[in-house]
């Protein structure tokens, strides 16, 4: 059986034991800016699904409430850690913002 690692453009190369590849500023940061883009775009993604099936089910189009509840909850849990994200990204800027120069 073949496992294989999980992706993450956060994770360079520490896991697998490969050095990543030197990259300049502007090209860290066009990833990064990429990377948080798709996140945002995905947690968008989910919670227009949620209200979609949640309106669905309102209208009696649809009769699983199991998966309009699932959805609702990866929706929920999906903005719950960006918000996190963004508030431990808020404090290390603040953080940096703090240190003597």
């Amino acid at each position: 059986m073949n496992i294989n690692p999980i992706q993450s453009p956060f994770v360079a190369g520490s896991i697998t034991g490969i050095t990543p590849a030197k990259r300049t500023p502007a090209e860290a940061q066009g990833e990064f800016k990429a990377a948080l883009s798709n996140a945002i775009n995905n947690v968008n993604e989910l919670q227009n699904l949620s209200g979609k099936k949640t309106q669905l089910l309102a209208q009696g189009k649809i009769d699983n409430l199991h998966d309009v509840m699932i959805t609702g909850q990866k929706a929920s849990v999906a903005l719950q850690a960006t918000v996190e994200i963004r508030n431990k990204a808020v404090e290390a800027y603040q953080e940096i913002m703090r240190m003597p120069v």
